[in-house]
Order: C-alpha cells, then sequence, then structure tokens
C-alpha cells in the first residue's frame, strides 16, 4: 500500500478552484519536502514520463499537451519562443519620397512590424547583422553583404483612374473607381535579390509579407511613397518584430469532478455553465441507479457528466449556485499544460516547439560548460 503521505502528494498534484479562493498553489514536489521520500530531478524518470500530445497542427497555429514537467520547464519554453528564436525583420527603412499623409517614422514604424516568410532553409542560411554597440556610438556598423541582409523596396503613386472624374458618375464616391493605388499594402513591397541570394532562395519561395493584406498606407492622386528596406536576423528579446509568434501561451488542463449526482432541470442548468461541449446529458440506466442511491426511481432522466473539460475556461459559474455547491469540485492539473502557439508567418508552429527545445539544450549545455570550468 503507498504511505500516507504518498497519497496527500497525490491529492496535491491538482490546483484546487473554490468560489472565491485557489488552493494548492505552492509546489511541493521538492526533495526533502515529504519525510522519507525524494522527489529530486530524475533524467530517467523524465525520460519515462514527459509526453507531448498535439491536439491540433496547422501551419500557422497549433496546440498540444505537455505533461508530467515543472512549472519552471513550461514556461523556459514559453519564454523562449517569445524571445528568443531568431527572425528576419524590416530593420532599416530608407525613405526617398513620402507625400502621403503618414509621417516617415510612423511609416517606417509600420513597416518594421510587418511579418516576412519565405525560404526557411535560405533565410536559416543568412548571419546575424551585428550593428554597433551602444556604449560605443563611434563604432563602424557592419559591412552590408548578401548573407546578412535583404532587401525590399516599395514604389507606389495614386493616380486618377481612367484619365480623371470625366469618365466617374456623377456622385461616385467609390474610391476603388476613382483612382488607382489609392491604398498600399504589404505585397507592394518587392524583394531584390543581391548576390547569393539568387541561388539560395527557392524562386518559387521568395521573400515577401506572410500576410499580403496589411494595409500600409492610403493616398490620393498626386501623392506617392518610394522607399527601400533592409531586413536583417533578429531576435524578440531585442524588438517584438523579431517575435516569430502571434502568441505562445500555456494553460492548465482543467478537472470537474462531480461528486454527486446532478439530474433532471439542475443536469440542464449545470451544463448551461460552461462552455459548449464541457458537459453531456445523458439518461440515467438501471446500473446507474443500482450504482448510485441517489439515483434510485430516476431511471429515464437526464444526468451531468463531463465529456470534455479541457474546453472549459473555468469560470466558475456553477460555483454561483447554491444547489451545485456539494456536488461539484473544479481544480486544475499542475502538471498537464495545454500550450497555444501561433506562429506569424516564417516558422511553422509545430517547428517553433521543436526549435525552443533545441535552444533550452544550447542554454544548458552553456551552463554545464561553465561549471566544469569553475570546478576545474
Amino acid at each position: 500500500m503507498p504511505s500516507l503521505t504518498s497519497l496527500t502528494f497525490l491529492s496535491l498534484q491538482r490546483v484546487g478552484i473554490n468560489a472565491e479562493t485557489v488552493t494548492n498553489v505552492s509546489s511541493t514536489d521538492f526533495p526533502g519536502h515529504w519525510p522519507g521520500e525524494d522527489h529530486s530531478w530524475d533524467l530517467e524518470h523524465f525520460k519515462q514520463h514527459v509526453q507531448v500530445q498535439f491536439h491540433t497542427n496547422h501551419e500557422l497555429d497549433s496546440s498540444f499537451s505537455l505533461t508530467r514537467i515543472d512549472t519552471s520547464l513550461a514556461n523556459a519554453f514559453r519564454r523562449i519562443l517569445l524571445a528568443e528564436i531568431p527572425t528576419l525583420a524590416i530593420e532599416s527603412v530608407f525613405i526617398f519620397q513620402n507625400t502621403s499623409v503618414i509621417q516617415d517614422e510612423v511609416l517606417a514604424h509600420r513597416l518594421g512590424l510587418i511579418p516576412l516568410c519565405g525560404d526557411r532553409s535560405a533565410i536559416s542560411w543568412l548571419k546575424w547583422h551585428r550593428g554597433p554597440a551602444h556604449d560605443d556610438p563611434d563604432a563602424k556598423q557592419d559591412e552590408l553583404t548578401d548573407y546578412n541582409s535583404c532587401v525590399l523596396e516599395l514604389e507606389v503613386a495614386c493616380e486618377w483612374a481612367d484619365g480623371g472624374l470625366a469618365k466617374a458618375a456623377q456622385g461616385e464616391t467609390n474610391p476603388d473607381v476613382l483612382y488607382k493605388n489609392h491604398s498600399v499594402y504589404a505585397r507592394d513591397l518587392i524583394w531584390k535579390p543581391v548576390g547569393r541570394q539568387h541561388d539560395k532562395f527557392d524562386k518559387a519561395q521568395p521573400l515577401k509579407a506572410a500576410n499580403p493584406d496589411i494595409l500600409i498606407a492610403k493616398m490620393r492622386p498626386g501623392q506617392s511613397i518610394r522607399l527601400v528596406v533592409h531586413a536583417f536576423k533578429g531576435i524578440g528579446m531585442d524588438h517584438a518584430k523579431f517575435s516569430p509568434v502571434a502568441t505562445a501561451s500555456y494553460r492548465l488542463l482543467p478537472t470537474i469532478d462531480i461528486v454527486r449526482p446532478i439530474v433532471g432541470a439542475e443536469a440542464k442548468k449545470f451544463a448551461r455553465c460552461f462552455p459548449k461541449g464541457v458537459i453531456a446529458l445523458e439518461k440515467v440506466t438501471r446500473d446507474d441507479a443500482r450504482k448510485n442511491k441517489e439515483l434510485e426511481g430516476k431511471e429515464g432522466e437526464v444526468k451531468a457528466v463531463v465529456k470534455d473539460p479541457m474546453r472549459d475556461t473555468v469560470s466558475r459559474e456553477c460555483l454561483r449556485h447554491p444547489e451545485f455547491k456539494d456536488k461539484v469540485k473544479l481544480g486544475r492539473v499542475r502538471d498537464h499544460f495545454i500550450f497555444r502557439v501561433e506562429s506569424t508567418g516564417q516558422w511553422a508552429s509545430d517547428e517553433l516547439f521543436l526549435e525552443s527545445v533545441r535552444l533550452l539544450r544550447v542554454k544548458c549545455e552553456r551552463v554545464k560548460r561553465g561549471l566544469e570550468a569553475l570546478t576545474r
């Protein structure tokens, strides 16, 4: 039989969700907490128990469960996803002509936030471009080459459609009828490969905006924009535009334990307290009545059962109704993390997680080498 401390330890693997409070939020699985038990981290135990299960896996959006790991490790993956995976983004903007109503600095900022995409292997081939150190303003910037920067051009001029208003119907206000090139979109950024980029980039996957329909500016006849931008590699730690994800978050798996039967009209009300698909209604059978005395004489009525707790948002709505006070317990599994990763387009969403694992391993190897150097 398991010891009393083992049973207590297992019960504390769930975070309790009460009407006004949250319990068991502190970790108790560290060495020395439970007398006679050692919960120190073990590599072999980690290899045997850690699991990754994908729920959805699309190019730009994926969801997966990461189980049997500590919160610190899950949060390390999240922070690496946000801030340490390198991407290519617009860094320098050279404006030769801008007669639109948007100021130069605002226009440059909008261009910098446009996510880029293209041949992944070629983008990985590009090297880092190191600018001058912040504490040395006199230091010269690294030379721009075909392997550390990419050039894109934007040249758009707004004109009257079909020679002017004379051919437009009287009272026409639709800009698509009146003007040409009145809206400047991200697809108007044209990549100009130089040097070895002609060979490294697949012609079927040129460097371009990940979303071609991002609106940059609106213009009217006589206004134009002509500029050149340089894209460099960077990380989200330096600027948010280099972050490869639109969002990278996790939540703990919700648990819903129905400790006493909820039947009839109460079952329907209970189901409405949760998002659609979390609670299902099933008919009470003779076997159910035989196993639970509270269901005797209620055969044929509907009862509430938990169908998919992963869809629950833990709103605690059911705890606000007194009839459910002693019939349900809410919680979250402490070591079951449901990740949601949305890529901005330069990386596939599942590749991002694998890259975060690789980078964490590199960081661990760096720390290991440092510790070995200290102990020599």
